[in-house]
């Protein structure tokens, strides 16, 4: 196989994997929008529904590229094992939130994971701009979209702390 292909098919697998971890994340969070979550009490500064799934699919595709960019420099070198490491782990925590906030309807607990999913993602950004300056700015998107929902998040459970988590 040529090397552009390789590259082309690893930009694929690139983008493929974070916007499957997304449809993961997608399945509670549908199930719980109609139900649970228009019944919970929300900060003033909550985006229409609405917004949310475009915006995750712009990050989730900049997040593939920015890992693409990354990987381009070469597996044989331990920063770029580190640094798509700590990426595979922001991914899963990311994974997880959804998990948490919607499927087990946890705003407390989804504060406590978004708050080190904030701490491992800034350690990515960290890594690719060493690596790779274009790749750490195609994260910081995500880095400002996380901060923001971390707020919110902190919001929903400030609001809510009182009900039952169902």
């Amino acid at each position: 196989m040529s090397n552009r292909w390789r590259s082309a098919l690893g930009l694929l697998a690139s983008v493929t994997v974070p916007l499957a971890v997304g449809g993961l994340g997608s399945i509670p969070t549908f199930s719980s929008i109609p139900t649970w979550y228009r019944g919970l009490r929300k900060p003033g500064w909550t985006p229409p529904e609405r917004l949310f799934g475009p915006v995750w699919t712009v990050l989730y595709v900049l997040m593939g590229i920015s890992a693409w960019l990354v990987w381009r420099r070469g597996l044989d070198r331990r920063d770029v094992r580190t640094a798509l490491g700590l990426f595979a782990g922001q991914l899963t925590l990311n994974a997880l939130w959804s998990q948490i906030f919607f499927g087990m309807r946890a705003p407390g607990l989804a504060l406590a994971e978004i708050l080190l999913l904030w701490d491992v993602l800034v350690a990515t950004v960290v890594q690719f701009f060493r690596i790779r300056p274009a790749a750490g700015l195609l994260l910081l998107p995500y880095l400002v979209w996380t901060t923001f929902a971390t707020s919110l998040n902190a919001g929903v459970w400030w609001l809510n702390r009182g009900r039952s988590e169902d």
